[in-house]
């Protein structure tokens, strides 16, 4: 099998993958890292896709005249959460996921910057992601906009009380989060520099803000780290299902010729192609 394959897609320099990005890498998965900005085209299908991540960023989910991709990158979460492939929204991703699927989101009465503590709702118990969270968890926030309300038949996950909607499922397989799970000090530090005027304009104390994630750093490599492994796994899985899918359909079609010697049809060829040129195809696997 070749490697999985995630896509992801970043809204701005700065806004990276981060932690997650180093934990695809260590998984040995391809990260398909797009940056629309820049000029990147977005794929129109996630056909090939074993995962699909969506980064923050300053823009909200209506600014499609600072960030006119945007209608595409929700294009692709709606086939995402239909096709059941691994989904992570962080921040805008997550806010732009409970948009493209009938939520709400707006600017909130004030920021939330820094680091936070988040709470588990019974749900994510039995959650692929969350489960085992513990009760001293923390995650860095930094967001304008929020989520206000969930789409229909997403399940609350994560809470904090004046941000409550920190974490939800959308179906089987698709997450959005409110907080940066891939941002650690490094990057905070950045975003602390070049929004220094905001910062003091709020009145808050930079310094002593960046002295605790420092001081949390540990703990939110390993928690979030962790968080980002089982999401890479569903990814690996996908792949791997795909696979046998694929071969399994394969296996069909030269049956069904063999059995019966007639010309493939122009449809079975199409199908066959297809098969064979999705990324996580077995390779030197055998029809027989």
């Amino acid at each position: 099998m070749n490697a999985p394959v995630i896509l992801a897609v970043q809204h701005e320099d700065g806004a990276g993958p981060g932690l997650i990005g180093t934990r695809i890498a260590a998984a040995e998965v391809k990260l398909d890292l797009r940056h629309p900005w820049r000029g990147d085209a977005l794929p129109r299908s996630l056909e090939g896709v074993d995962g699909f991540l969506v980064l923050g960023g300053i823009p909200g989910v209506d600014d499609v005249d600072v960030a006119p991709w945007l209608p595409a990158v929700a294009d692709l979460l709606r086939q995402a959460v239909r096709d059941e492939i691994p989904t992570l929204g962080v921040c805008l991703g997550g806010q732009l996921l409970a948009h493209a699927c009938g939520g709400t989101v707006a600017k909130a009465a004030a920021p939330q910057i820094g680091l936070f503590p988040l709470t588990a709702r019974p749900a994510a118990a039995q959650d692929a992601l969350f489960t085992g969270l513990p009760d001293d968890a923390r995650a860095i926030q930094w967001h304008y906009d929020a989520i206000t309300e969930l789409p229909p038949g997403a399940v609350p996950l994560l809470f904090c009380p004046d941000f409550p909607h920190q974490a939800y499922r959308l179906g089987p397989a698709a997450w959005g989060v409110q907080f940066h799970p891939e941002v650690l000090l490094e990057s905070t530090e950045r975003w602390a520099r070049s929004g220094a005027g905001q910062l003091a304009e709020l009145g808050m104390d930079a310094s002593a803000m960046l002295a605790e994630i420092a001081a949390a750093e540990p703990a939110l490599r390993e928690l979030w780290g962790r968080i980002a492994d089982r999401w890479i796994d569903l990814a690996t899985r996908h792949a791997a299902a795909g696979a046998d899918v694929a071969m399994d359909k394969l296996r069909e079609i030269v049956a069904d010729f063999e059995a019966d010697q007639d010309p493939l049809t122009r449809e079975e060829i199409e199908a066959a192609r297809a098969l064979l040129r999705r990324d996580h195809r077995t390779e030197g696997g055998s029809l027989a």
